[in-house]
């Protein structure tokens, strides 16, 4: 991996030079909150923002999409050719960029690649920022506290300066006509470990470092705790909502009004909502919402780490905010504590 630094100060003639060719995505605030929109300025980025409400995973799979149009006429079916948009997504936190590879792993590098989710990843380029823990966040459980790929450039902040971590030659072309990047020297090396070191003390400690959870989730897969986390769940879906990983979708045709022609299209969907495991004939196969949870809890802490080596949640804490019951990964990790203690007495 290449490293340069360059000026705080040279930060807006990197993003102008994005801004030429590409569409860039950006954390903007709105109404006392963050979020990733479309910019038309560097003085709209905020660069020392707060986790954003929802994560940039719509650039990328949006919520609703279009996949082809038929005409019941002619029993035609024809491709829906999307309009791709080379595109930034500038000011990624870490856990955001882990987020994207782990789409990447389930829509674009396995066996059969999705083509409308591979096109947008090949437009688009993904700038990181370094960040500091809310009370939240537990990405470091996770090992997504860093963004070790999946980034064309990483911009860790010390002080007045960004160390700039490459990874395409395309941002490096870009990085250096419109800065004026140079080698890192002793000191600023030293300003870097020193940032590092202090994210990594910064989280909140309460939150249970256990080990062993997938296993953990295979032993008390039929405890009485999961009537109690899941009974209190509203079914609102608002943790898939913001989720940066949960990738279901549900497919739906849609007719025009004369009914004789239409779009398929793709639609997000959620594993918590009481219709996800309806099928023909009536049967709910998780009719309580307890056991949508569970299924939920599972697939982020154990079913996706056996197919891909790793946890599907990233520890964003996005869910901890947006669930009014209470319901997120945290506590799973309390209950195992408890359980740890029973055993222990």
């Amino acid at each position: 991996m290449l490293y340069r630094v360059i000026d705080s100060e040279e930060l807006p003639s990197l993003v102008s030079a994005f801004m030429k060719d590409y569409e860039v995505v950006a954390p903007v605030k709105r109404d006392g909150s963050y979020v990733f929109d479309v910019i038309g300025s560097p003085d709209e980025i905020e660069l020392s923002y707060e986790t954003t409400i929802s994560s940039p995973k719509k650039y990328l799979l949006p919520p609703d999409e279009t996949l082809l149009a038929f005409d019941a006429r002619a029993n035609g079916v024809t491709d829906f050719a999307a309009q791709i948009t080379p595109r930034v997504i500038f000011g990624a936190h870490a856990c955001d960029i882990n987020a994207i590879n782990r789409l990447d792993l389930v829509f674009r590098d396995g066996r059969y690649p999705d083509p409308y989710y591979t096109a947008r990843r090949d437009a688009t380029l993904v700038v990181g920022l370094s960040c500091m823990p809310q009370s939240t966040c537990f990405c470091h459980l996770w090992d997504a506290d860093e963004a070790r790929f999946g980034y064309d450039l990483f911009l860790q902040d010390i002080g007045d300066k960004y160390l700039v971590s490459i990874g395409s030659v395309e941002a490096a072309n870009i990085l250096e006509a419109s800065c004026k990047p140079r080698e890192a020297t002793d000191e600023e090396r030293i300003a870097f470990r020193h940032v590092t070191r202090t994210r990594q003390q910064s989280f909140d400690h309460a939150i249970p470092d256990i080990q062993d959870v997938a296993m953990l989730m295979d032993a008390f897969h039929d405890d009485p705790f999961w009537e109690e986390l899941g009974g209190g769940c509203l079914s609102c879906t608002a943790c898939s909502a913001v989720c940066p990983t949960c990738f279901c979708f549900d497919i739906r045709d849609t007719f025009d009004p004369d009914g004789k022609t239409g779009r398929r299209e793709r639609i997000w969907d959620a594993c918590t909502s009481p219709q996800f495991a309806l099928v023909a004939g009536g049967h709910n196969f998780r009719p309580t919402a307890a056991r949508r949870v569970r299924h939920r809890m599972y697939h982020k802490l154990n079913g996706f780490l056996a197919n891909h080596d790793r946890m599907l949640c990233v520890g964003c804490g996005r869910c901890v905010k947006a669930c009014k019951a209470g319901i997120n990964p945290i506590e799973v990790l309390k209950f195992f504590v408890r359980k740890g203690a029973e055993d222990a007495q």
